[in-house]
Order: structure tokens, then sequence, then C-alpha cells
């Protein structure tokens, strides 16, 4: 297993932490209700855990290590039913058309790099390296 470059492994940190920063900061300064901004956090958070579960699981039938039918499928399900939890809140939530596509944009970054980050981690462990996990 070849070990992720240094450049990459990176580039996933700093794309998770601007995504989540973007996200966690937009919702701090939303002129919106707590309650709606606990809303789009836990969809966020649900979002992150899914996809590091699809990774996971998509990673580990690839390799022959066991998954459940089960586990798979919540999986996906999980992350499908995160991006319909946002689409829904975005559609009727009262902002302006930038600050929805700011929260998908920032959503969608946060997710790919949560899925590059839990890649780089793994295969940082499979090359038999672990000084930059």
């Amino acid at each position: 297993m070849e070990q992720p470059s240094g450049a990459f492994v990176a580039a996933a940190w700093a794309a998770l932490f601007a995504g989540l920063l973007a996200f966690i900061i937009g919702l701090w300064n939303a002129q919106m209700l707590l309650n709606e901004k606990g809303y789009y956090f836990a969809v966020l958070m649900y979002g992150l855990f899914s996809a590091v579960s699809v990774q996971k699981g998509v990673r580990d039938r690839l390799e022959g290590i066991p998954v459940t039918n089960i586990y798979y499928g919540l999986s996906w399900v999980s992350v499908l039913l995160c991006l319909l939890l946002l689409t829904i809140g975005l559609w009727n939530a009262t902002l302006t058309l930038s600050e929805k596509g700011f929260y998908a944009m920032s959503f969608t970054l946060s997710l790919f790099a949560a899925i590059a980050v839990q890649k780089n981690t793994r295969d940082t462990q499979l090359s038999g390296r672990t000084d930059r996990v």
C-alpha cells in the first residue's frame, strides 16, 4: 500500500477545517433561531459521520473485510438522508440564495474532506507508518 503524500494529507485536513469552520462561523453569524442553528449543526455532524462510514464500508468491501449488508446500507441511507435534510432545510429557510449556496457548498466540502481524511488515515496505517495520523 502506497502512503499518501504529505501535500495530499495537508490539503485534506485543510479542506475539512475550511468547510467546518465556514459552516460553523456562518451559523454563528446567521440571523436565525437557535433551534434552526442546532438543526443545521446536527445535520452537519451526522453527515460527517455517515460519509466516513460509507468510505469505510466501501473500502472494507474492496479489501475483503466483512461488512454486513445492513451497516453498508444504513451508511448509504444516512448520507442520502443528510443531503435530503439539508436540501429541505435550505429550501424552506428564509435565507438569501447566496446564503443557501454558502451552506450547501461548505457542507459538501466538509463531507468530501472527511472522506479524504479517512482515506489518508487508512492508507497511512496500512503502509506501516502512523506518524502522520
